[in-house]
């Protein structure tokens, strides 16, 4: 195992694309997963029936969130009582919304965590979500009906980046990313607590040594949300820790509401961590620029280029006007940019999202 790469998430990982005879008709409240010899390399070789704890999961680009289902598998030989015959091994499971959601072409994963239970994810056919599986998982094509697999998981592909991130956590594997060296120097800059966006991504900023936007900006975009992404975590694990060992009681409503602000936290902070650091770019570039200019209609774009005072003059031509929007995932928020900025046709979309399918983008371009 090999720590900041999926090895230290996943024993192994198989990936298919459902064909017509992977789904059960709707009548039928089993279904099946079958093993090969490779996935058995990771899964083991059942004693008897084994009961393995495994999460279902849906995705598609139209819910803005997973679909999940808590269950299990029944693992064992179907030819038990069959000695002559050669082993065959099989997973059941009982029918949920995940299986009834689930139709042919769709990509479905099945992987074992470290942790000993299992994790079934199927990704709508042609969707952003099964394009990032693959991604994630290192896989390219595949073929209807056959697995393809992977037990190795240490490789430079394999190493979980800012990107990768996103989309474990999008099924349910919390990722730990800290960077305890820094914990003590941020509890001094910071009095203990969390500074706004802004001074936090400058901080992030100056522990990473010797990168100019100039020579690479993307390049120096992603380490600077990585880095800042594992100073949060960092931080924010001792802070939360504290929290629960002085004030939690037993108090389970203001438990839950602690925990919706601290993801509510994370959700806002990345979007204002991405702009911030969007902002030194473009200060490296020396580039004009205005933020968050109210333009028709009370639409206020990320980023106006060369500036507010240009884009409301109606003598300033219109092809030297430019507009970005800042997204750090897509889903359907891209739409927004469509009403922003109207007299700039158009339109500039920058976001982390990874592997964005060619539906989304067809539809981006229509």
């Amino acid at each position: 195992m090999k720590r900041g790469y999926l090895s230290e998430y996943f024993e192994g990982v198989a990936i298919k694309s459902l064909s017509g005879v992977d789904i059960t008709p709707a009548k039928s409240n089993q279904h099946e997963i079958g093993t090969t010899e490779d996935m058995r390399a990771f899964m083991g070789i059942p004693e008897g029936k084994e009961y393995l704890p495994t999460r279902f999961i849906y995705l598609d680009d139209e819910s803005e969130n997973p679909i999940v289902d808590d269950g299990r598998l029944t693992y064992y030989d179907t030819r038990l009582n069959q000695p002559h015959r050669h082993p065959e091994y099989r997973c059941y499971y009982p029918s949920n919304r995940i299986t009834q959601l689930a139709a042919e072409g769709d990509t479905m994963v099945v992987a074992k965590r470290r942790n000993g239970g299992m994790l079934v994810v199927v990704a709508a056919r042609g969707s952003t979500a099964s394009n990032q599986l693959k991604w994630l998982f290192g896989f390219t094509d595949l073929l209807s009906g056959d697995y393809a697999i992977r037990a190795e998981l240490e490789m430079d592909k394999d190493r979980i980046g800012f990107a990768g991130t996103f989309i474990l956590e999008n099924i349910g594997v919390v990722v730990e990313r800290d960077a305890p060296n820094y914990l003590n120097d941020m509890l001094h800059k910071f009095n203990g607590q969390f500074p706004v966006t802004k001074l936090f991504s400058k901080y992030a900023r100056s522990t990473l040594k010797g990168l100019d936007p100039r020579d690479d900006p993307d390049g120096v975009l992603m380490a600077w949300m990585e880095r800042e992404e594992m100073l949060f975590r960092t931080l924010e694990k001792h802070l939360i820790e504290a929290w629960i060992k002085n004030e939690f009681n037993g108090e389970a409503e203001r438990f839950m509401q602690k925990s919706l602000s601290l993801q509510q936290r994370r959700e806002s902070r990345a979007g204002s961590a991405l702009e911030s650091h969007l902002v030194s770019v473009f200060d490296a570039m020396k580039l004009r620029y205005a933020t968050q200019v109210r333009t028709e209609n009370n639409a206020k774009p990320d980023f106006l280029f060369p500036g507010r005072n240009e884009y409301h003059d109606p003598n300033f031509a219109e092809g030297m006007l430019a507009m970005l929007g800042v997204k750090t995932t897509c889903k359907d928020r891209w739409r927004q940019v469509l009403s922003e900025a109207q007299r700039i046709p158009n339109k500039h979309l920058l976001t982390l999202e990874s592997a964005i399918s060619e539906n989304q983008t067809s539809e981006m371009t229509a």
